[in-house]
C-alpha cells in the first residue's frame, strides 16, 4: 500500500513528461500538425531586439500575403460579376491581379524561409554527423542571406531605372516602379530572415532550418 502513492507520483510525472511544452519548436517533417493548426500569433524564439525584428517581419508577410490574395479574390468574383450581370468588365482587374501576384510571389518567399519550406539539395547535408550538419547550415543559411541581399541591391537598380523612364500603366495610370517596390523588399526580407537562422543556428544547441523549424525526422516517421 505504502508503493501506490508512489507509483501515482511515478505516472504523473511520466505523463506530464510525454506532453511537449507550447514553445516547443515544430520539426520540419512534421508538416501534418502544422498545416492542421489553429492559427495563433506568431511568438519569435530570438532573444532581444533579433526577436522583435522576427516578428515584424512575420506581420508584415501575413499582412502581404493575407491581403494580397483577399484583394485578388475579391477583384476577380466582381470582375466577373461585371463582365456576366452587368456586361462591362472592370477595366483594371487584369493589371491589379498582375500586381497582387508580385506581391504574393515576393512576399511568400519570405514565408517560405521561415517556414523552413524552400527547395533544399540535402544528400550531402543528411550524411554528415551532428556537429558537421550544424556548422553547414550556419554557412548555408549565411551564403543565401547574401545572395538575397545581392539581388535585393539588382533590384532595387532596376526599381530606380523603371522610375527614371517614367512608364505608367495604361489601365491604373500608376507608375509602373511603384508596382515593383515589393521586389527589393521581398529579396530584403527573405536575406534578413536566412541571416536570424543562421544566428539562431549559432546561439542554440539543436540545428534549425529557419528561426522556428528544427531539422531532422521524428522517430516514428519513415522517410519515402
Amino acid at each position: 500500500m505504502a508503493a501506490c502513492p508512489r507509483l501515482r507520483a511515478l505516472l504523473r510525472t511520466t505523463a506530464l513528461s510525454d506532453i511537449p511544452s507550447s514553445s516547443q519548436t515544430q520539426s520540419q517533417t512534421d508538416t501534418t500538425s502544422t498545416d492542421d493548426a489553429v492559427e495563433t500569433a506568431y511568438v519569435s524564439t530570438l532573444p532581444g531586439v533579433l526577436g522583435t525584428l522576427d516578428v515584424g517581419i512575420a506581420r508584415l508577410e501575413s499582412v502581404l500575403l493575407a491581403g494580397g490574395v483577399l484583394l485578388m479574390a475579391v477583384n476577380t468574383i466582381a470582375n466577373v460579376v461585371g463582365r456576366y450581370v452587368f456586361q462591362s468588365s472592370l477595366f483594371f482587374s487584369e493589371e491589379l491581379n498582375r500586381i497582387l501576384i508580385i506581391v504574393i510571389t515576393f512576399a511568400g518567399i519570405s514565408y517560405a524561409a521561415r517556414q523552413g519550406r524552400h527547395i533544399r539539395m540535402s544528400a550531402i547535408y543528411d550524411a554528415l554527423p551532428g556537429r558537421a550538419r550544424k556548422g553547414l547550415m550556419i554557412v548555408i543559411a549565411l551564403v543565401t542571406a547574401g545572395f538575397m541581399f545581392l539581388l535585393c541591391w539588382y533590384s532595387a537598380q532596376y526599381l530606380l531605372t523603371q522610375a527614371g523612364r517614367g512608364r505608367v500603366l495604361p489601365a491604373l495610370q500608376i507608375p509602373v516602379w511603384t508596382t515593383l517596390i515589393i521586389v527589393p523588399v521581398g529579396f530584403f526580407m527573405t536575406g534578413l530572415q536566412y541571416l536570424l537562422t543562421a544566428i539562431k543556428n549559432i546561439i542554440s544547441r539543436d540545428i534549425y532550418l529557419s528561426t522556428v523549424v528544427l531539422e531532422g525526422y521524428e522517430e516514428d516517421e519513415m522517410e519515402v
